[in-house]
């Protein structure tokens, strides 16, 4: 193979590394056990493998199979149970996204990795506005029950005396 060819793919592997590495930012920033360098691995990695199956012919729908395979091997490693809670379920599916754009990196779908990183990126930050919304529905949701609570002990008053019976 020609060495221009091999700069090419090693372009492809840089992309891919900076796309993960964009992923792999907010769960580093949020401290989870997977961050910018498993992330940025795990795109490379994928994007890799995709090139070689091109490369070596016939069997590149297995060698996809093959990374879907050990990305959900490698994702169910940073998922663990604490008492009635389980944690990792986001990083897993992070690490599984990431071996997407990997791999749509490697079969030079550029358009698709890039918005699919920059998806993922705001799907990962868009946490703290959910948790904003939770807040503010929980906190309406209390004032609605306080107000018929309110209105069904005055009610309750109206029909007494001022003797209380």
């Amino acid at each position: 193979m020609a060495a221009g060819d091999q700069l090419e793919i090693v372009a492809h592997l840089l992309l891919a590394a900076a796309l993960g590495a964009l992923m792999g930012l907010e769960r580093e920033l949020r401290g989870m056990p997977a961050g910018v360098r498993t992330i940025a691995l795990v795109t490379m990695g994928a994007a890799l493998f995709t090139e070689i199956s091109g490369l070596i012919g016939g069997g590149e729908d297995r060698i996809a199979a093959g990374i879907v395979t050990g990305i959900g091997f490698l994702g169910a490693g940073v998922i663990f149970r604490e008492g009635y809670t389980v944690k990792g379920i986001t990083t897993a599916a992070t690490i599984w996204s990431a071996a997407a754009v990997g791999m749509a990196v490697g079969r030079e779908l550029y358009l698709v990795a890039v918005l699919g990183a920059l998806i993922v990126f705001a799907l990962l930050e868009s946490r703290p506005l959910v948790r904003a919304a939770d807040n503010l529905l929980r906190q309406r949701a209390r004032l609605l029950i306080d107000l018929d609570h309110d209105e069904s002990s005055e009610q309750g008053d109206r029909g007494r005396g001022e003797d209380g019976r």
